[in-house]
Parts: structure tokens; sequence; C-alpha cells
């Protein structure tokens, strides 16, 4: 599977605790699209949250997301990682 990096903007002021709650709904959804989330950070000052995943497509990563309340703004395939 495909790995991706996808990126949050407008989340200004976000909290640890939305943060993982925000986690914790992609975790609950992502089996509906062979999805996997790896992690999550937050710049609150900036409102930019990142999302590590695995998945087939960045589609499918849209979908959860979308299903979840939060849709990426922009989601990019990493094909590298050292």
């Amino acid at each position: 599977m495909a790995k991706f990096m996808d990126v949050h903007h407008d989340m200004k002021g976000i909290t640890a605790e939305q943060l993982h709650q925000a986690h914790q709904d992609d975790l609950a959804a992502e089996g509906e699209e062979g999805v996997h989330f790896e992690a999550a950070w937050a710049d609150p000052e900036s409102g930019t949250v990142y999302c590590l995943s695995e998945g087939p497509s960045a589609a499918a990563i849209q979908r959860v997301h979308e299903r979840t309340g939060h849709p990426a703004d922009e989601i990019h395939p990493v094909p590298l990682r050292v």
C-alpha cells in the first residue's frame, strides 16, 4: 500500500484533545476504505494539521476524512522514506 501525507488548513487553535479525537475518529472509520492512519501532528498557531497514512489511494484517504468531518485540503503521496 502507498503512504500519504495529508494537510489540513484552517484548524487554528486546535487542542491536543481535539487532535486526539480527530485521529480516533479516523481510526474508527479507516477500515471501510482499507486505510490506516499512522500519526497526526498539529500546529495550533498556524492551524495546520498533518496526517501520515497508508492506503490504496488519496481518494480513499479523503473519503475517510470527509466521513469524519475534517476533509483534507491537500493529500500528497510519499513514495520515498528513510
